[in-house]
């Protein structure tokens, strides 16, 4: 497969309007979390074993047609594969005749690893593996990938570090509110309250993980000064540097960081990024690289929060939530995985006709 053009220059990113009782950044945030729908959208377990012993668990949206275009799809921090956000992306992208795979990091679907390792932002070892399995499993079917927060910062890594040759298996990606500088992303969640609320949940979490792998554990980190970390940085410091082959978390972020990683992608990448997510200080978001690549489009909105995106059905006096970021992924996706029958109308839900710049 050689390597596609930039961009389906026929797509255009709708405009987001955030509903007037959803503008602030942490409203956005939160109500993602807890007001997105769980759609029954029925998925087949399947276990595929690493070559160093460990294993990834993948999630197999079912789809009609066998011949549809396939796309990889990552979760975030202390996700999984089955969280509300992943269902609706599900559903989109079904809609559009695309076959969604969802991927669950290590120790993230519901059962430990073997390894003495978790899982991190510039872990591109997994995806790598991955996209080979889906490539030779399905092969002469085109493949897209979307990632969420930590998912859509591994997977720019991984594209910028294919480079060119990303484009043998994969034609398209999106990328939907990425930590583009774990650095500034750390320092942001040790500030203020809302910052630390969120990395308390976070970390209770991580520390659960953590505690059911204390033995095989002990002796590659200090367990007990992981378990006592208090920012997402100690953690770091005391538990994924360690684990993973970094020095400290300075070494880590730094390395692990897409933003470094954007100006290689060679091929035609959505980047989904609200100016007000709290996670991620708007002046460090890469502007300058992604303007730079002909292969980025640039969907930065005013508002939006983090992984949330919320909107209302049909204009002023909508009431419908609609979400989107899964909406303009799988429209993107869709414009550049042409699948072999035409799109279905997700019921209840017409398209819209606007078009607009997503500011």
């Amino acid at each position: 497969m050689t390597t596609p053009p930039a961009v389906d220059v026929t797509f255009r990113i709708r405009p987001y309007r955030a509903p007037l009782w959803l503008r602030g950044p942490h409203a956005q945030t939160i109500a993602g979390k807890f007001l997105r729908p769980g759609p029954g959208i029925a998925l087949r377990r399947e276990r595929l074993e690493l070559p160093d012993g460990d294993f990834l668990d993948l999630d197999f949206a079912e789809a009609g047609d066998h011949d549809a275009p396939v796309v990889l799809v990552l979760h975030g921090l202390e996700g999984s594969a089955r969280r509300r956000y992943m269902l609706v992306t599900y559903r989109e992208l079904l809609a559009r005749g695309l076959r969604p795979v969802g991927l669950n990091f290590r120790a993230c679907s519901g059962e430990p690893n073997r390894l003495p390792r978790l899982y991190h932002s510039g872990d591109t070892g997994d995806v790598r593996h991955v996209v080979e399995h889906l490539a030779d499993r399905f092969p002469d079917v085109p493949m897209g990938a979307i990632g969420f927060s930590l998912g859509g910062n591994v997977l720019l890594k991984y594209l910028g570090e294919a480079g060119e040759d990303a484009g043998r298996r994969l034609r398209a990606a999106v990328a939907i509110s990425v930590p583009f500088d774990l650095t500034a992303g750390a320092a942001t969640l040790e500030r203020g309250l809302m910052g630390r609320i969120y990395t308390v949940y976070f970390l209770r979490n991580l520390r659960r993980k953590v505690r059911a792998k204390a033995r095989l554990l002990d002796g590659h980190i200090d367990v007990q000064a992981t378990l006592r970390a208090r920012t997402l940085r100690a953690f770091d410091d005391a538990a994924t540097a360690p684990l993973h082959g970094f020095a400290d978390s300075a070494d880590y972020y730094r390395r692990s960081s897409s933003a470094a990683y954007l100006e290689r992608i060679r091929i035609a990448t959505l980047l989904l990024q609200a100016e007000d997510d709290p996670f991620l200080p708007p002046d460090a978001i890469p502007r300058d690289a992604i303007a730079r690549n002909p292969h980025l489009v640039a969907g930065f909105t005013e508002r939006g929060g983090h992984v949330g995106f919320l909107t209302r059905d049909g204009g002023p006096g909508g009431r419908r939530l609609r979400f989107w970021a899964e909406e303009e992924a799988a429209r993107f996706l869709a414009a550049h995985l042409p699948p072999a029958h035409r799109t279905r109308p997700v019921p209840g839900r017409p398209e819209s006709s606007r078009t607009g710049t997503g500011r």
